[in-house]
């Protein structure tokens, strides 16, 4: 049977183009037309009128971006079933690649994650998101996989740090960082809530403790910072005891009705029994009432008879809780009463090393714009001058800006790498707040457009790895206009579709139009 055009129905139902989703295609399209204009602008030096020639940066992005198209063109013509057969392969080599170039001898920036090809420079790291992303999807894709098994989720955890430690080598911690995006696709995928939960508190762990270090704490040889920050590990286990007790009642009920725990109490001795609950910590409310009462105590005895740092009182304090969790788990057998422990001691070794972190293990730049980003330094012409300056940039732009290439703070050159990535603020200083708010809701409808599209495929391997595309150029947003706006540390990530360079706009570019393909594969006919 024929139409119009004379091909087949089936032939015509199994074009990968008449399933391709368009609406993804569309938002792609608007994103990289509305970089280069970005670029143009961020570029652009006044008097100057070639903005499309090849010695410009808009003229070349214009390279990028047709090679792009090429390339987007390129991998849905192959065969969906490739990316799957070989997505092992492609991450391995791109490990050896990732290894290689740990010993570059050529640094830009301080950095050693660029490969050179005579005038063509390549960043492997920005290739090895979509290498990653294949890898786990294959991995979790496997027969009897699961993430509540602890083999599984530490497969699952390797394949995805290992990329991060030979990035973080090549002295890259901005593109390390992106692999973390990883955890949220874990998450949608069933990982526990604790995880994430975890990593949040780590985050509030290091900030709060930093931040207030050296604040003292009326007037006692302890500071505010380590302070709160033990109280807040105390609080943080009475929540998580709190949410394990609401997940268990059910267990418990069965439990107590059960024969053995008939015989158990009616022979068991009730002083015994009533001194026991007295002292255990077995409730959350206990736990609460014992870590503020002791704060409290230990901080009247210090400001009032004994001046000493409460801090070592209050470790104490979550040693002993510690130790009652740890009783609570061999004494009735259940594992979430060990992770809650282990959570807590995890908790005291982060909190004791945060400093150490920051000191001796991060480089003085990175430590420096940390120090800027929590208020402790105010350097506006040094470690914080790129953020000073992107921010003047937006809001000078306004309600609608300041038009096209009549940017003066990105044209005079105020703020440095306004071209890829600060390249936000010449949005906001030529475009204005409506025009900022417009590139923000391509990026949501991009990322919800995503998630929908791998909420529909059959498999787990285009689930997963939707997902992981979805979770990657929401981390790549949410950092980079946050450094622009100055409350995220700036740590070097690009804009998608944004910022200069071949590099960046290749790797988005085979991210997406890898899962563009797998998506429209589950539409095409096979009869």
């Amino acid at each position: 049977m024929y139409i119009l055009s004379g091909q087949p129905l089936k032939a015509r139902d199994n074009s990968v183009f008449h399933h391709l989703d368009w609406w993804t295609c569309l938002i792609y399209v608007f994103l990289i037309v509305f970089g280069w204009f970005s670029v143009c602008g961020a570029s652009y030096v006044f008097g100057e009128t070639e903005i499309f020639s090849f010695d410009s940066r808009s003229g070349m992005q214009l390279v990028w971006i047709g090679t792009s198209l090429i390339l987007a063109l390129v991998l849905l013509l192959l065969d969906y079933r490739l990316y799957d057969t070989f997505a092992v392969p492609i991450y391995c080599i791109m490990i050896v690649l990732l290894f290689l170039t740990i010993f570059n001898p050529h640094e830009i920036k301080g950095s050693r994650s660029w490969i050179a090809l005579g005038s063509l420079r390549i960043q492997p790291a920005e290739f090895a998101k979509f290498a990653t992303a294949l890898a786990i999807s294959k991995v979790m894709s496997s027969y009897n996989f699961s993430l509540d098994n602890f083999r599984d989720m530490v497969k699952a955890i390797g394949v995805v740090t290992l990329p991060m430690l030979l990035i973080i080598l090549q002295r890259e911690t901005g593109s390390a960082l992106v692999f973390t995006a990883f955890f949220l696709m874990f998450y949608r995928e069933g990982m526990s809530g604790s995880v994430l939960f975890t990593a949040f508190a780590m985050v509030v762990y290091f900030v709060v403790g930093i931040r207030y270090s050296e604040t003292p704490l009326f007037g006692t040889p302890s500071s505010v910072g380590s302070v709160v920050v033990i109280l807040l590990i105390q609080l943080f286990l009475a929540a998580l005891l709190q949410v394990y007790s609401r997940s268990r009642t059910r267990t418990y009920s069965a439990y107590a009705m059960s024969s053995t725990y008939y015989m158990r109490e009616r022979y068991s001795n009730p002083i015994k029994s009533t001194i026991t609950n007295a002292i255990v910590l077995n409730t959350p409310m206990k736990m609460v009432a014992f870590s503020l009462g002791s704060t409290v105590v230990l901080m009247l005895f210090s400001s009032l008879i004994i001046p000493f740092n409460i801090v070592w009182g209050q470790v104490l304090v979550t040693l002993v809780i510690l130790g009652n969790l740890i009783w609570k788990w061999l004494n009735d057998r259940l594992r979430s009463y060990l992770l809650i422990a282990l959570f807590g001691v995890g908790s005291l070794l982060f909190s004791a090393s945060a400093s150490f972190i920051l000191n001796h293990v991060m480089e003085p730049h990175q430590r420096a714009r940390i120090n800027v980003l929590l208020g402790i330094d105010k350097d506006v012409t040094g470690a914080g001058y790129n953020v000073h300056q992107s921010v003047i940039a937006i809001g000078s732009g306004g309600l609608t800006g300041k038009g096209f290439l009549n940017g003066t703070q990105t044209k005079l050159h105020f703020v440095p790498e306004q071209d890829t990535d600060f390249i936000f603020c010449t949005v906001g200083e030529e475009e204005g707040f409506l025009g900022a708010i417009v590139v923000l809701v391509l990026f949501l409808a991009l990322t919800l457009r995503l998630m929908y599209l791998a909420d529909h495929q059959p498999f787990v391997f285009g689930r997963v790895y939707g997902y992981s595309v979805a979770s990657i150029f929401l981390f790549h947003l949410f950092i980079n206009v946050g450094m622009v706006l100055g409350i995220t540390p700036v740590i070097g990530i690009p804009l998608p579709f944004f910022s200069y360079g071949g590099s960046s706009l290749w790797g988005f570019t085979i991210l997406l139009f890898i899962f563009l393909r797998i998506d429209a594969a589950r539409h095409l006919s096979h009869r």
